[in-house]
């Protein structure tokens, strides 16, 4: 499961880089991509932390977080009036069809990201105790299982601040992920 996570990420952050090599943007189209390409570095960021391969640093994490916030939520729809698909916007004509689906996975990025960011003092578990935590119905299971893209169970700031950083990141991740399959075009 975090294979997949930390995949995901790297694949998402891949993207972000890919967004900034659009020219000719201008106006909101370039105010929506820097964001995605701030959000695409913060996910860069962490990777190697969630990883275990570089070391942890909360203040980071936090700082990171910070950044998904900032650009997350209603900023994030606000920089997609009516009109603004086309090049050199990667942005499929799905998010105006399906703006529900699109605020909401937007708002659970906002949601997520707060969650990673009070997770950051828990630190990271490794993949055996994310597994035995799934198994035995923890906070994680919660998490990773019913919460994302409409599940019935709702995670909440409780379950955050008990939750591991990796597995909140996760969240970031796969909804970071979820978006982009559904209402971003794929580069060539």
């Amino acid at each position: 499961m975090v294979k997949k996570i930390l995949i995901t990420s790297v694949i998402i952050a891949s993207i972000g880089v890919a967004a900034m090599a659009h020219n000719g943007a201008k106006g909101i189209v370039k105010e929506r991509m820097d964001g995605m390409s701030a959000m695409s570095k913060a996910v860069k960021a962490l990777t190697p932390i969630m990883r275990g391969t570089a070391e942890y640093d909360a203040d980071k994490v936090r700082s990171a977080a910070d950044v998904m916030i900032k650009h997350a939520g209603e900023q994030m729809t606000s920089l997609f009036p009516e009109g603004t698909g086309g090049m050199p916007s990667a942005a499929l004509p799905a998010v105006w069809d399906n703006w529900e689906e699109f605020s909401k996975i937007s708002n659970e990025l906002k949601a997520y990201a707060e969650g990673m960011k009070i997770a950051a003092g828990n630190g990271l578990v490794n993949e055996d105790e994310m597994q035995d935590d799934a198994m035995m119905g923890g906070a994680t299971e919660g998490a990773m299982g019913g919460a994302m893209m409409g599940g019935e169970a709702m995670v909440t700031t409780e379950m955050f601040a008990t939750m591991a950083v990796n597995a909140a990141f996760g969240m970031v991740a796969q909804t970071c992920s979820a978006c982009h399959q559904k209402f971003r075009a794929k580069e060539n």
